[in-house]
């Protein structure tokens, strides 16, 4: 029963037909044939019975109370009638044998000297007994039917009672035992035939079911690939009908709500971009006050200076999420594009680090003359964001590793912290994602790491994170040593 579940639809209703199909001709036939055969031996053994019963009228009346062997043999002659092996029994004296073919075991004739020793014990009993009885036995040549009876003998006022002469007659049943076999061969191929059937019916049974779930199962498929437009034809009004219709309302409704959904997010985005626009130019103004800010907030009171250096600090880090939200934008709207061109790789990590002040705090291992086709403004912002995090939130030292072969480049920036916990490392890269059990809260947007992969995807790359074996977070830019600009972009 393992295996059942491994079966397909249209071989489990296949199996199902054939077993109900052997399962109801089996019973069918066997209880025809159990009946038939019933029939045909208790007939064979009636009229067997009846034509002993008249042939022993023919014995009467006894020569004697006491017959020797020779008025036995004429007694089982006469029963016997020529046709069946006889044996007539008076105690210890029985009818003599004839000549006759051997049919009882070990070769012994048996016409009209059927052997007493091979008579059932059982049997003799019911006909010491003074009963006619009979029971069916098997030889070497087919099945038999023993009859027995005792020979009684009429005394004044029409009485009887037992002589103690017994007979024993035995009657082939092979002519009704073809009759079976006929039978029995008869209802083999009646089952095999109604099998056969079975599996016609169920094959055109199971394409009439299996044609609306195959329609079924290939419009999930589309569904679940985008194809929201997707639709099944409806046939008749039985259950798979309903189904039809239930998976039509349900793609329907999924269609209506994810279009709601799409809207929803395209006036979102286009909400951010609308804003952060909108606020580039306060922004420069605001910028342009912090910078006055900062110059004059040494010389301002405590208080004062204090509260300068503040706003400076927190009007940059808005100008900071104002331009990640742009470029988050850009990614959601379909319009950033690389401007490739062929860089030297080493030159471009050094610059990066210099740019930032980090050199001194960076240990790198970059291969000489490493050449690339990509994008520097975004390879750096990458590098930027991979960096600068390791310098905030990890440990001393962090080392940036770059590997090249004929294909691909790969960084690989780690630090030598604590790590990222385990529940952390899914979502390093979501948007707005900063809280961290082993790292202090980040002071950025939480957009980095998000622009970071964005980036290096519209590069055909990727980058993911895991923990080093010795400590430590470990951060992988992989990228093609020959990016192509996405939908045509410019190059």
């Amino acid at each position: 029963m393992a295996a059942w579940p491994d079966l397909g639809l249209r071989a489990r209703l296949l199996f199902a037909f054939a077993l109900l199909c052997v399962v109801t001709a089996t019973a069918v036939a066997g209880g025809m044939y159990v009946q038939a055969r019933n029939d045909i031996l208790q007939r064979a053994q009636d009229a067997a019975v009846q034509a002993m019963r008249s042939r022993l009228e023919a014995v009467f009346p006894l020569r004697s109370a006491a017959p020797d062997a020779g008025e036995l043999g004429e007694i089982a002659g006469a029963v016997a009638n020529g046709e069946n092996d006889t044996v007539a029994v008076y105690h210890e004296t029985r009818s003599p044998a004839g000549p006759g073919r051997p049919c009882l075991p070990f070769g012994r004739p048996c016409r009209q000297g059927l052997d007493p020793g091979m008579i059932p014990q059982g049997l003799r009993r019911e006909v010491a007994d003074g009963n006619i009885a009979w029971q069916r036995v098997v030889w070497q040549d087919g099945p038999q039917l023993i009859i027995g009876a005792p020979l009684l003998i009429a005394e004044r006022g029409q009485k009887t009672r037992g002589s103690g002469i017994e007979v024993y007659t035995v009657h082939s049943l092979a002519p009704e035992q073809r009759s079976i076999d006929r039978l029995a061969a008869s209802a083999w191929l009646i089952g095999v035939a109604a099998l056969a059937f079975a599996v016609v019916l169920a094959s055109l049974a199971t394409r009439g079911v299996l044609r609306p779930v195959r329609e079924l199962g290939h419009a999930a498929r589309l569904l679940g690939q985008g194809e929201l437009r997707t639709r099944i034809t409806v046939h008749g009004s039985d259950e798979l009908a309903e189904v039809a219709h239930t998976f039509n309302n349900t793609a329907a409704e999924l269609e209506r709500h994810v279009k709601q959904l799409r809207e929803m997010e395209a006036d979102a985005r286009r909400f951010v971009a609308d804003v952060s626009h909108e606020l580039r130019t306060p922004l420069a103004a605001l910028t342009a006050v912090a910078d006055i800010l900062d110059e004059e907030a040494a010389r301002l009171p405590e208080p004062a200076g204090r509260a300068a250096r503040l706003v400076s600090q927190e009007t940059l880090n808005l100008t900071a999420l104002v331009n990640d939200l742009i470029e988050i934008s850009r990614f959601d709207s379909g319009v950033a594009a690389l401007a490739l061109n062929e860089v030297d790789v080493t030159e471009l990590v050094s610059a990066t680090l210099r740019v930032r002040g980090w050199t001194e705090q960076v240990h790198t291992d970059l291969p000489p003359a490493v050449t690339t086709r990509l994008d520097p403004r975004r390879i750096d912002v990458i590098l930027a964001n991979l960096v600068g995090n390791a310098l905030r939130h990890g440990q001393p030292p962090v080392t940036l590793h770059l590997t090249a072969d004929p294909h691909w480049i790969t960084f690989q920036v780690r630090d030598h912290g604590p790590g990222l916990d385990q529940a952390v490392l899914p979502h390093v890269f979501d948007r707005f994602y900063k809280a961290s059990a082993a790292r202090t809260r980040s002071e950025g947007s939480g957009l980095g790491l998000a622009i970071a992969r964005e980036n290096a995807r519209l590069h055909q790359g990727d980058i993911t994170v895991t923990n080093a074996p010795d400590g430590g977070a470990l951060f992988t830019l992989r990228l093609p040593r020959r990016a192509d600009a996405p939908d045509g972009g410019p190059e």
